[in-house]
């Protein structure tokens, strides 16, 4: 019986694990890459399949359409906290890159209408 909910604890675990984004790259230092202007435009570049993809921008560029679409409800805090960080820098110091990066994965203003409430609690000027 105890080897029982043994597994049934580790299917459980399995399958929440499986509701979440991969933490594998959670410790990418984001701050280097928006200082960086050679990094942050290889981010940029690979997102707009212009250029080579390093793993965890190729991570980014695959989870970002159900991330936007599920309003990243598999996103750990962590990762809400660093897409919010990102996305006030680009809209604040990069707002050609972030015009042509909405037009690619919002030409519609989709998300941009539906977040407009939330992004403003956290401080975007949208």
């Amino acid at each position: 019986m105890k080897s029982f909910i043994v597994i049934a604890l580790a299917l459980v675990v399995a399958v929440a694990a499986q509701n979440k984004y991969t933490s594998k790259y959670d410790g990418v230092d984001i701050d280097e890459i928006l200082k960086s202007d050679r990094l942050f435009n290889n981010y940029y570049k690979c997102l707009l399949d212009q250029g080579r993809c390093t793993p965890d921008a190729n991570e980014l560029k695959r989870i970002l359409p159900e991330a936007l679409q599920t309003n990243c409800a598999k996103c750990s805090e962590k990762q809400r906290e660093g897409a919010t960080r990102v996305i006030n820098y680009l809209i604040e110091n990069r707002g050609e890159q972030w015009k042509v990066l909405q037009a690619k994965f919002d030409p519609d203003n989709t998300y941009i209408n539906q977040y407009r409430s939330e992004a403003r609690a956290a401080g975007i000027k949208i």
